[in-house]
């Protein structure tokens, strides 16, 4: 092993070893201090108003958050004067809105209320659990077939790993988790799936094509091979992500943090795990090799 292979060898190792870091403490976030479900899945009022000119979010948010003593979401509106308020149903608090506002603005107009039920927001979390599971079957079935499976058992793996990776972020950030939020983490898995399929195609051509080479120099031919075209496809990805975070406003602004993580995650955890897993539990050209027909076999 000439001394760019032993680096390459020795990168890829490093970043597997983070990665198990990563996963570990993620999952004690998850397990220990869950999320901070929205609306969507708790429940809950969401409401329209028209307010004076001059008042900011902060001063609208504070305010609220003290005279209904919950955490309240403050969202503007396209048009100027309106806000969005999102809160938890605390008796029939649509009707005391406007006598608490009227505290901060001349002018208050409950433009629309409506009330999510907590049975909607259970059936929203069994229905995204539902999603994510289906989405993990149908891709193991996928790889099955695809890949020997020992590529496939490293591109299943990546996969979680990056899911687990953005719920932790949510979990130790306390970031409001709502269907957006549960958008993003299914379009992760499809880019997470993508990037490992690429390298870990790349790996099993080498293998097929360089049966006496040894598994570790053919990952690593295959790492330098895909690693430009991953880092093009993931950078004007990131750029687009990027400019939504910026310019998307708060509504957007979890939905574009999970995938700018998840999309940076699929990229590590390919290399990481998709193709480092696989050689870590023996994986070998000889499992790509075509077998000659024996006399047998051959037609008289």
């Amino acid at each position: 092993m000439n001394v760019s292979q032993y680096s390459l060898t020795h990168v890829r190792y490093s970043m597997s070893a983070v990665s198990a870091l990563l996963f570990v403490v993620a999952t004690l976030f998850i397990t220990t201090q869950g999320f901070n479900w929205g609306l969507d899945f708790t429940g809950g009022i969401v409401a329209e108003v028209r307010l004076d000119e001059a008042l900011h979010l902060t001063e609208i948010k504070s305010h609220l958050e003290q005279a209904l003593m919950q955490d309240v979401q403050v969202v503007s509106s396209t048009e100027p004067r309106r806000w969005i308020l999102r809160y938890n149903q605390l008796g029939d608090q649509a009707l005391a809105l406007s006598p608490i506002l009227e505290s901060v603005s001349h002018n208050v107009e409950v433009l629309n209320s409506s009330i999510v039920g907590p049975q909607v927001g259970q059936d929203m979390v069994e229905q995204g659990g539902v999603a994510i599971l289906a989405c993990f079957v149908l891709t193991m079935l996928y790889l099955s077939y695809r890949f020997e499976w020992r590529l496939a058992l490293g591109a299943l793996v990546a996969l979680v790993y990056d899911v687990v990776l953005v719920l932790g972020l949510f979990s130790v950030t306390q970031m409001e988790f709502n269907l957006t939020i549960l958008a993003a983490v299914l379009a992760v898995l499809g880019y997470s799936l993508n990037d490992s399929i690429i390298i870990a195609d790349r790996a099993r051509e080498l293998f097929k094509s360089k049966p006496a080479e040894s598994a570790n120099t053919l990952i690593n031919q295959a790492v330098k091979a895909t690693f430009s075209r991953t880092l093009i496809t993931s950078g004007t990805t990131l750029v687009t992500v990027s400019s939504l975070w910026l310019l998307g406003g708060p509504a957007l602004e979890g939905f574009a943090i999970a995938l700018c993580l998840g999309i940076a995650s699929g990229t590590w955890s390919s290399i990481s795990i998709g193709v480092t897993l696989p050689q870590l539990i023996g994986i070998s050209p000889l499992h790509y090799r075509v077998e000659k027909p024996t006399s047998e076999e051959v037609l008289p």
